[in-house]
């Protein structure tokens, strides 16, 4: 189906489209045999319910049999469909505006440092090593509000942000620091 068609159907188009529309439905014949055609279907899509639909007859071995949908069963189907649309369609997540922030910590003594917390979904990150001297880095978007997090040493070893205060209990025994990302307006 032809973009300009469809848009013109949904009424999308601004002033300028709408002339080229006209202007390729006077000079176009396909172009115009199919608008219609199209159209028609819309007002099929857009009439009114019908509030009956005739028995389907079907001949099986001679005998008559007789399969009829009723408006309540179409009500039903059409609900049902709505459902699994609104389940199964993925919408688009508003966006939370996130600010940039530094994690840094001094840990000369490891082969390997991570962070995880509550917006990686405490899922691992590696950080980057500085050079030799001992520090490591990485840089996150964080949406504002607040967060909690460590650091993951050597695989193993959790350790808390020791230029973080704000800290609490995690389910292992460890410790989570905390932060929170304020809105910079």
């Amino acid at each position: 189906m032809n973009y300009l068609i469809s848009k013109f159907i949904d009424n999308e188009l601004d002033l300028d489209d709408k002339i080229n529309f006209v202007d390729r439905v006077h000079e176009d014949r396909v172009f115009k045999d199919e608008s219609i055609e199209l159209l028609g279907m819309e007002r099929i899509i857009r009439a009114d319910v019908v509030d009956r639909i005739p028995p389907l007859k079907v001949k099986i071995k001679k005998k008559r049999f007789s399969f009829g949908l009723r408006p309540l069963g179409l009500l039903v189907s059409a609900a049902a469909a709505a459902v699994l649309i609104v389940f199964f369609i993925p919408s688009h997540p508003v966006q939370n505006p996130a600010t940039s922030h530094r994690f840094v910590i001094y840990r000369p003594d490891v082969t390997r440092a991570e962070i995880a917390g509550t917006f990686t979904e405490w899922q691992r990150i590696p950080m980057n090593r500085i050079g030799s001297s001992g520090y490591w880095d990485i840089t996150v978007n964080l949406p504002f509000g607040e967060h909690r997090f460590t650091y993951i040493l050597d695989g193993e070893k959790r350790f808390a942000d020791p230029t973080v205060p704000a800290r609490e209990l995690d389910d292992f025994g460890g410790r989570n620091s905390i932060i929170s990302v304020e809105s910079k307006t």
